[in-house]
This record gives structure tokens, C-alpha cells and sequence, in this order.
């Protein structure tokens, strides 16, 4: 009986859950923007949820509202903990292939990069929680 159950315990720890998704809510370094990734169609896009006046004036640039636009989109994985898509830079009018990786369940990397892959820059964003600083 005991020996049933260590074999029961053992296969469920082989189909451990898969990794944590890129799903939710996540802020930039400077916690002045908050992106919802979320599906929309077959892809993930991340859309802006929340921002700070600063945030938004800076955006204005390239974008008449920040909140609502969508940043990040046609986000599709690429491998492990990793996807790819397009990133919208506002305040540079910006529209950039992004690759992302998830590199801790509450860090995710954001690379972007024009120009044929010769001008790159990256992020690192945190998970943020249920509400708006």
C-alpha cells in the first residue's frame, strides 16, 4: 500500500504542472506602467492597464491614450519560458520584434530590437500585484 502511493506520488511529480505562463499583470522597472498579458485570439497581447500621469504624457509622443493600447502583441512561444511577438514603443513610435523570457516566476525579460536586430534594448519587468499603486 505505502509503496502504491510513493509510485502515485513519483508520477505526479514527472507531470509536474507546466511552467508558470506570462499570463497576468507586470510593471517596468520604474513602476510607472502596469501591462495586462492576457489571450487575444490564438496569441498573447499585453495591454496597458494602468499608468502614471508622467507615463502617459511621455507617451503622447507617438500615442494619443496609454491606457488601453496595446504594447505588446502576436506573442507566440518560441521554447522554453520564452516567446516572441512585437513590441509598440510610444514615446519613439516605435513598432519592434520582442522576445521574452520568463526568468523567475515573478521576473520577466523584455528585449526588443529595430533596425534588422542592430539597435536592442531589454527590461526586466516584475509581476505586479491585483491593484494599481
Amino acid at each position: 500500500m505505502l509503496l502504491a502511493l510513493f509510485a502515485a506520488l513519483a508520477a505526479q511529480a514527472a507531470t509536474a504542472a507546466p511552467p508558470a505562463a506570462i499570463e497576468g499583470r507586470w510593471t517596468n522597472p520604474s513602476k510607472d506602467v502596469i501591462i495586462a498579458i492576457a489571450p487575444c485570439g490564438e496569441r498573447l497581447c499585453g495591454k496597458v492597464e494602468w499608468a502614471t500621469p508622467q507615463a502617459q504624457a511621455d507617451a503622447r509622443k507617438g500615442i494619443a491614450n496609454l491606457i488601453g493600447a496595446d504594447l505588446l502583441t502576436g506573442l507566440s512561444p518560441s521554447g522554453a519560458n520564452r516567446w516572441k511577438g512585437k513590441l509598440f514603443v510610444p514615446d519613439r513610435k516605435l513598432r519592434v520584434t520582442a522576445k521574452l523570457s520568463l526568468d523567475a516566476a515573478d521576473q520577466l525579460k523584455v528585449a526588443g530590437c529595430a533596425i534588422g536586430g542592430m539597435l536592442c534594448d531589454s527590461q526586466v519587468w516584475t509581476r505586479a500585484g491585483p491593484t494599481n499603486p
